[in-house]
């Protein structure tokens, strides 16, 4: 794992998710990607802690997690 891929920063809107990341870069992925994630109300999104380092995002209360690594990888293949 790349232990540099560390998160900042979780946003949402309407389509994305974003991630912005301790070196300044932003990932946006699309939300549709996460149905556990768009079944739930605003509020229980914006809670969520980084876990692993920071490599990693929990929704806790949700008991659902992502890896920033595999969000990456998850942009370059549907890139590919």
């Amino acid at each position: 794992m790349n232990i540099s891929i560390k998160g900042k920063s979780v946003h949402f809107d309407d389509r994305y998710l974003h991630v912005e990341l301790e070196d300044g870069r932003v990932i946006l992925t699309p939300m549709s990607w996460y149905k556990e994630l768009q079944a739930t109300t605003f509020k229980q999104l914006t809670n969520y802690q980084f876990i692993c380092q920071g490599t990693g995002i929990e929704w806790s209360e949700l008991d659902y997690h992502l890896s920033i690594e595999s969000m990456m990888s998850q942009i370059n293949q549907k890139a590919a």
